[in-house]
């Protein structure tokens, strides 16, 4: 990298991503806790991340080479996705033809700053449906900040 780059930290990368997504929410906070016992609850699909995300029951990655995954999403109403994305420690974009997942976190000098963002993609286009979007952000990063400190106890 020269000197006229700038480097971007995740959290502001996901403000990039979400300002060029129309309708995205983004949700922030800072947790009491280091990043890697957050990213620990955020950064398993297959686990963590179905016990804070309120419509998520389950994920399966079906493939992964390096960064890069694809994984089978159920939500709690019965619905399917096939997400493909990028998934390395402090970043998550996941998106299918009808959601996208934005997830990231960073360091604060002990504690986590985290931001969050998603919801249903209007197909064909760079838009998501804003309906309940900020709602359910809340929901996810309060259940977030409940596992991550019953994990740090």
């Amino acid at each position: 990298m020269n000197g006229d780059e700038a480097m971007i930290d995740d959290v502001r990368r996901l403000r990039v991503m979400g300002a060029g997504v129309r309708g995205a929410r983004i949700v922030e906070r800072v947790l009491p806790a280091p990043l890697d016992a957050v990213w620990a609850v955020m950064g398993d699909l297959e686990g963590g991340f179905g016990e804070f995300q309120p419509d998520m029951r389950s994920v399966r990655i079906v493939r992964r080479d390096g960064n890069r995954v694809e994984a089978l999403a159920r939500s709690r109403y019965g619905l399917r996705a096939r997400l493909h994305g990028v998934l390395r420690p402090g970043w998550c974009w996941l998106q299918s033809r009808f959601l996208v997942i934005g997830m990231a976190a960073v360091d604060e000098g002990g504690r986590t700053r985290v931001a969050l963002t998603g919801g249903v993609r209007v197909p064909g286009r760079a838009a998501i449906v804003p309906f309940g979007a900020r709602r359910e952000l809340e929901r996810a990063m309060a259940r977030l900040a409940e596992r991550v400190d019953g994990a740090v106890r």
